[in-house]
């Protein structure tokens, strides 16, 4: 749909002609496909006849999410895996040998973090991180003969870097490599990779697409070459496909996705807005600031700034973490992308296998705090944070009454 507008097609596009014909887009929770004889199912498997064949390869309701992916990110096809993380490791499988290399950003989700730093190692690849991602010049040194693709998650987890996409593009096309985006914070719905000169999507649907984090899920959009070597290869031997019923929770949600968004993002500048005010925070890191250093990036790029960011507690890590205790209507996980408003502290979860010095290098300090603003009214996303920060003042100040002397031994 080519001509249809972003909410059109993220309701109608892909849809295959079921029959009988549904509102919804039938659950085929099948593995199998019985061919009507020898010569249909030969001819399936050489794809000289449209079918399907076996559910670790394809699936009508996993095709229709995989269709409609591809019409929002503007690619020619795409892929979907059983997690965000299982289709970066498919695409890296399938573009990578023994003695390749990736530049990447090293501002990127904990889990791309450990499978280029510790996985890529053991398939007898490497990764050349760029720890400087705003410069162009230091990508440009990153490269060497070996190099296969570039790789950057734009917006990032959590510091919420902004890459220059044009400028990663047109750097990747004079080396003839692809780029590839992470788009799971951005989604389609605020920003399209490819439209700003990018090669590959990914993205974890578990996130956004899903949106109400009810199902794990992952996909890849690109080529036709690159999703059917993907297709007849990798995921064939691998195995990490998508399950249908997950795709059918995905696709129910993209008929919401810019709605959400919308939302997301109306709610996430109230509660940076207010952050950025706060006494006891000394930075917020979200793009829609103006006194963020990516704020210029936005609208050459984007259509809006998310519902991710972070911020630095001016405190310690205990008192961090006091504080999201201390939170009664956001919820504490290792999750983003839900119309909850979650709270979690990377240091200690999604990004402690980084290690305190490779932390530091991507600016993750021991009392940063990432919020993902939901969609609940915000005047009460507000307050519930003010009682929090109100509680780490009150248990600061009985335990300075006590050590001062004014409460008796035994309190």
């Amino acid at each position: 749909m080519p001509n249809r507008g972003f909410n059109t097609k993220a309701i109608h596009a892909g849809k295959s002609d079921f029959q009988p014909d549904s509102m919804t887009v039938p659950i085929y929770q099948s593995v199998a496909y019985p061919y009507l004889d020898a010569q249909e199912a030969a001819a399936i498997f050489t794809g000289e006849k449209p079918g399907f064949t076996y559910g670790r390869w394809d699936n009508p309701t996993v095709q229709v999410f995989e269709n409609r992916m591809a019409a929002l990110e503007n690619t020619e096809g795409a892929i979907a895996a059983a997690s965000g993380m299982s289709a970066i490791f498919l695409l890296t499988h399938h573009l990578l040998s023994a003695g390749d290399e990736v530049v990447s950003s090293n501002r990127v989700y904990g889990g791309t973090f450990g499978l280029f730093n510790v996985g890529l190692p053991k398939m007898g690849a490497k990764v050349n991180w760029v720890t400087s991602p705003e410069s162009i010049d230091a990508w440009a040194a990153a490269i060497t003969p070996k190099t296969k693709f570039l790789f950057v998650e734009s917006p990032s987890n959590p510091s919420l870097f902004i890459a220059d996409i044009r400028a990663l593009s047109a750097l990747a096309k004079s080396k003839n490599l692809p780029l590839v985006v992470d788009n799971t914070i951005a989604t389609p719905a605020l920003q399209q990779p490819i439209l700003l000169g990018a090669d590959i999507i990914v993205h974890s649907t578990t996130k956004y697409i899903c949106g109400n984090a009810t199902s794990l899920g992952g996909i890849i959009c690109g080529s036709k070459a690159l999703v059917e070597g993907i297709r007849q290869n990798g995921i064939r031997y691998l195995g990490p496909a998508m399950a249908p019923f997950n795709a059918w929770l995905s696709i129910n949600g993209l008929e919401t996705l810019s709605l959400r968004m919308e939302r997301h993002c109306q709610n996430a500048m109230a509660i940076a807005t207010y952050l950025e005010a706060h006494p006891k925070v000394n930075f917020v890191n979200y793009p829609g600031l103006e006194s963020n250093p990516y704020h210029k990036m936005i609208m050459p790029q984007m259509k809006g700034c998310g519902s991710l960011m972070s911020f630095e507690l001016n405190g310690t890590y205990e008192q961090a973490t006091r504080f999201i205790d201390a939170l009664m209507i956001l919820t504490h996980a290792t999750h983003l992308g839900t119309c909850k408003s979650i709270v979690t502290h990377p240091a200690s979860t999604t990004h402690s296998a980084m290690g305190e010095v490779e932390m530091r290098k991507a600016g993750i300090t021991p009392s940063m705090i990432r919020l993902s603003i939901g969609i609940e009214d915000e005047k009460d996303l507000i307050g519930d944070m003010a009682q929090a920060f109100d509680k780490i003042d009150s248990e600061v100040k009985v335990k300075e009454d006590f050590i001062s002397g004014k409460f008796p031994q035994a309190y």
